[in-house]
């Protein structure tokens, strides 16, 4: 069969030429931003010259991979017990995708902070749907002010290191970054494996300042009960999911696959849990690499993931 003549469950379901997230109402002034929560594409922060802005196209390819189920964003989603979207009194509103220069860190940064100052300043929660591993940090200090807050990382990586290449904004120093933060009380790392960018040095680090790690061996051999304990009752929860954090197998648009990592039941657990037990006050997902995804499954498991977090939002 031809590639034009793939059938598709959107034509099914009454999907058609979507430009937002599950075609959620558009809002390209954030001027006139006034919503629940927003849906934020962040196609680029802080990359290393070395690789540019490999995840420019996350955010579309994210909201491209979730459109076949626009049509069906009011039926039952077994995920969430109800229709993705509740009972349709949360505003959700997607913002598109901020400009950014590859070659201006700064700048990239400065605007994704005041998207998410805009958000938060009218109570609302932001989603960041990106972008390189850097994304986290100008939405972390976007927030001084406003903690404590827990960060929840899923991550294959613990990002503790100073620099890399000069650049101490850059996507291997997003956790150090954030425990800087007087706003950032606590930090739960979820999800580590293989082989990355730390050095024994930035392991210990972490944890003199207070991180507890749970290995995806953990996690495949106890669950997600452990890191959900962590949290405390009524806490304000960031939760940061890196791709790389689930199997490549459910997600191989990433740079540096690896063997073992979380399912999407895991993660999809600990968002539900959080949401049992703390607020989600906001929630990224990064690292998406659309040219090394395998037939759209990894775009269509963040957006499942997104999904998700959404739903929750919707049942506060």
């Amino acid at each position: 069969m031809a590639d034009n003549d793939k059938k598709s469950i959107s034509q099914m379901l009454g999907g058609g030429d979507i430009e937002t997230f599950l075609d959620a109402p558009k809002c390209t002034d954030m001027a006139q931003f006034d919503a629940d929560v927003a849906i934020i594409g962040a196609p680029c922060a802080t990359p290393y010259p070395a690789i540019g802005a490999y995840c420019k196209d996350a955010p579309g390819a994210i909201r491209d991979a979730i459109a076949v189920y626009a049509g069906a964003a009011g039926h039952y989603d077994f995920d969430l017990g109800g229709p993705i979207f509740g009972d349709g009194s949360t505003r959700v509103v997607d913002c598109g995708d901020l400009g950014y220069d590859e070659a201006d860190g700064a700048a990239n940064r400065a605007r994704l902070r005041s998207a998410i100052q805009t958000v938060v300043g009218k109570g609302a929660v932001p989603i960041v749907i990106g972008g390189d591993d850097s994304i986290p940090i100008p939405v972390f200090e976007a927030l001084e002010g406003r903690g404590p807050y827990t960060i929840l990382q899923i991550d294959a990586h613990i990002d503790w290191r100073e620099e890399v290449q000069g650049e101490t904004k850059g996507l291997s120093s997003t956790m150090r970054r954030a425990s800087e933060m007087d706003h950032i009380e606590r930090i739960i790392q979820v999800g580590q494996r293989n082989t990355g960018s730390a050095r024994p040095g930035d392991v210990k680090d972490a944890i003199d300042w207070g991180v507890t790690f749970i290995g995806a061996r953990e996690v495949h051999a106890s669950g997600v009960k452990q890191a959900l304990d962590l949290i405390p009752a009524g806490a304000q929860v960031l939760i940061s999911l890196d791709c790389d954090g689930l199997d490549p197998a459910v997600c191989p648009a990433v740079l540096g696959r690896a063997p073992g990592g979380l399912s999407y039941w895991h993660v999809v657990d600990m968002i539900h849990g959080v949401a049992d037990k703390a607020r989600i006050a906001g929630f990224n997902i990064i690292e998406l690499v659309p040219n090394m995804d395998v037939d759209g499954i990894g775009a269509l498991a963040a957006g499942r993931i997104t999904c998700n977090v959404i739903g929750r939002l919707c049942r506060r």
